[in-house]
Parts: C-alpha cells; sequence; structure tokens
C-alpha cells in the first residue's frame, strides 16, 4: 500500500512539473515556440505640424516709359543764312555733302544731316540739334573762305599757305584743307596732286616725319589691299597710288595712310623722293 501511494505522488510531481515547463516557455524537445504578437503602436492624437502656405509676391509694377521731348533745332529745314553754309561746308569736308554750299536748308541738307546722325549713331531728326552739333565741330575744321566761297580746288592747284616746315629742304607737304600734296625743294613748290586721308576712325597722323621706306609694288599686310608706290612715314602710314581714290574720289576714305589719285605723278614722284626726306601734315 504504501509503495502504491509513494507511485502516485511521484506521478503527481512530473505532471506539475510538465504543466510548469509549458507554462514559463521552456518546451521540450521538439515542441513549437509560440510567441504573443506585439501589440500595433497607437496613433497620437497631436498631428505633424504643416509648413505654411507660400505666399505669392505680386509683380512689381513698371510705370511705362515717358517720351522725351524731341531735343529743340539749331538749324532745320527752311532755314537761310550763312550759318547753313557754314553746316553743308562742314558735311561737305567729311563727304556727307556734295556740290557746292547755299544759303539755304534744303532737301539736300536735310538727307547729309540725317545721313550723318545715322552714322554716329545719333537720333535721325534730319535737323541740327547741339548734340549733332557738338560732333560735327569735333570731326571737322572751321571751313575756309575759299570753301565758303565753293573755291575749292581739284587738287592740281591751291593757294592755301605752306606750312614754316615746309620751307626749307626737301619736302612732301601734305595739306589737309586744301587736300592736296606738294612736293617742296627749298621753299619752291615743285609739284601739286589731289589726295584724300583717312577716316574719322583711322585719322592720318598730323605733324612732322620723315620717308622711313619706299616699296614700289607695295601689298597691305593688314588689309591685302595694293599700295603702289609707297612711301612711309608713320607706323605704317604713307603716300601711295590709291585705285579706290581714282574710282570713287572722296566718297570713300583711306585706314591713315595719304592716298593719290594721278598714278603718273605718284610714280614721278615716287622716283623723286629719298629716304629720309621731310613729310610735313597739317591744317593750312
Amino acid at each position: 500500500m504504501f509503495v502504491v501511494l509513494l507511485a502516485a505522488v511521484g506521478a503527481l510531481g512530473y505532471g506539475v512539473a510538465e504543466a510548469t515547463s509549458q507554462i514559463g516557455g521552456t518546451a521540450g524537445a521538439g515542441a513549437p515556440v509560440t510567441t504573443a504578437p506585439t501589440p500595433a503602436a497607437r496613433p497620437s492624437s497631436q498631428s505633424a505640424p504643416q509648413p505654411a502656405p507660400e505666399q505669392v509676391r505680386p509683380d512689381p509694377v513698371v510705370p511705362a516709359p515717358v517720351a522725351a521731348d524731341p531735343a529743340p533745332a539749331l538749324l532745320e529745314p527752311g532755314d537761310t543764312g550763312p550759318q547753313v553754309r557754314e553746316l553743308q561746308a562742314r558735311l561737305r569736308q567729311i563727304a556727307w555733302f556734295e556740290g557746292k554750299v547755299t544759303d539755304s536748308y534744303g532737301p539736300t541738307t536735310t538727307a547729309a544731316v540725317k545721313g550723318f546722325q545715322t552714322k554716329r549713331g545719333l537720333p535721325a531728326l534730319g535737323y541740327v540739334d547741339r548734340a549733332t552739333r557738338t560732333r560735327l565741330l569735333d570731326m571737322t575744321r572751321r571751313p575756309t573762305k575759299a570753301e565758303l566761297a565753293n573755291k575749292v580746288s581739284d587738287g592740281t592747284w591751291t593757294d592755301a599757305p605752306l606750312d614754316p616746315r615746309c620751307r626749307t629742304g626737301r619736302v612732301m607737304c601734305v595739306d589737309k584743307s586744301s587736300r592736296t600734296i606738294r612736293w617742296v625743294v627749298d621753299g619752291e613748290v615743285l609739284d601739286t596732286m589731289a589726295v584724300r586721308f583717312g577716316s574719322s576712325y583711322t585719322p592720318t597722323r598730323e605733324g612732322l616725319f620723315h620717308v622711313e621706306s619706299k616699296s614700289p609694288d607695295h601689298v597691305s599686310s593688314l588689309y591685302g589691299t595694293s599700295m603702289p608706290f609707297a612711301m612711309f612715314f608713320s607706323r605704317g602710314q604713307a603716300v601711295h597710288y590709291s585705285p579706290d581714290f581714282a574710282a570713287r574720289g572722296y566718297a570713300g576714305a583711306s585706314h591713315g595712310c595719304v592716298n593719290v589719285r594721278d598714278y603718273d605723278g605718284i610714280k614721278a614722284l615716287f622716283d623723286l623722293v629719298r629716304v629720309g626726306d621731310a613729310v610735313v601734315v597739317y591744317w593750312s
């Protein structure tokens, strides 16, 4: 009886241990492990802050430009008098006016003024305002009495005075006023020819120079143009024959050289001039 009771107690103890091991999560060999699911996180009762809406600024209001009043006219179509004659003479000096100068501001003068203004980046008004007059005075000289009287030489003669530097020795005397070159030896004028000069962008230098070199069949290394009978006197500027001057006259300009259109005349002068002879470029 005692043996039976002891066996029953042992069996009961084994059952309690088995049940305890299953409750504690320690399974026996081959027993599946069961894990309780993790509860989902509860959403927060406070929502995340939202960015403030972008403020669109209106475009600034730009006032419409106010048209400037046209510049007052100093000389205009219909005017007459000596000021108009001087205007035409100055425009003729820079090849914007052709023909004889008069005292009347007509269509020809209007067209010449417009062309000058357009070329210089000024409003093409057709009349002379202060800006136009200032620019024209900067680019021209006071007309001579001969110019105002339409006694302009064709280049084969001039009564313009010689520069004092032309009265001694052997000199090519280049006068911008009369647009002539005179070959002068010891104060005596031996030959006179018409010439033209560089434009306002490439002006012919003025002053006393000397012939540095001569080249009978020269071709410009800068422009590729022919420069026969070239006599160089100032850093690339030379006296030479110009076929363009012979063809177009004063409608064009050089790149700074003294252009001669008389082929036979410049050929003869080339043979006479020596390296070292003086060159005087001046306004009479």
